[in-house]
């Protein structure tokens, strides 16, 4: 099941909202959560390597996704996404995410997120690479 609460969660990553990303709903369109969930996810791995991780040897292919919409969104507030790893095999990493607006410690949404490491010219599936595999051990519960 893994972390629901904001404090919960090993890291978090706080992503600007845009005008765009509201629908004619008055809410962020739920596809925008899948760009917080690869946004949040990436942008860690970056900074937490230290490298670009689209020059790797062997790059993170998703491979599944899922949400569970909990309350709305809205513009103009940040989000927060909120990142776990609920299972860190030989070449997979199952990301286990929440975002939060504002205050609240309860989430917005809860998400799953699948990298598959493949190899970036073959494609084929290999092992994460050492520098991941490192950055992501820590999120671990």
């Amino acid at each position: 099941m893994g972390p629901h609460a904001r404090t919960e969660f090993p890291a978090l990553r706080t992503i600007t909202t845009r005008w765009d990303d509201e629908d004619v709903y008055g809410h962020i369109n739920n596809v925008t959560y899948y760009a917080f969930f690869d946004t949040a996810v990436n942008g860690f791995l970056i900074d937490t390597t230290g490298s670009d991780i689209r020059e790797l040897s062997a790059v993170g292919l998703v491979a599944e996704t899922q949400c569970e919409f909990l309350r709305e969104l809205r513009f103009p507030a940040d989000v927060q996404v909120g990142l776990g790893v609920s299972k860190l095999g030989e070449s997979s990493i199952v990301y286990h995410l929440g975002i939060f607006q504002g205050d609240s410690d309860e989430p917005a949404a809860i998400g799953r997120f699948v990298h598959v490491y493949v190899d970036a010219a073959t494609r084929k599936v290999v092992p994460i690479p050492e520098a991941v595999r490192a950055a992501v051990t820590p999120l671990v519960f």
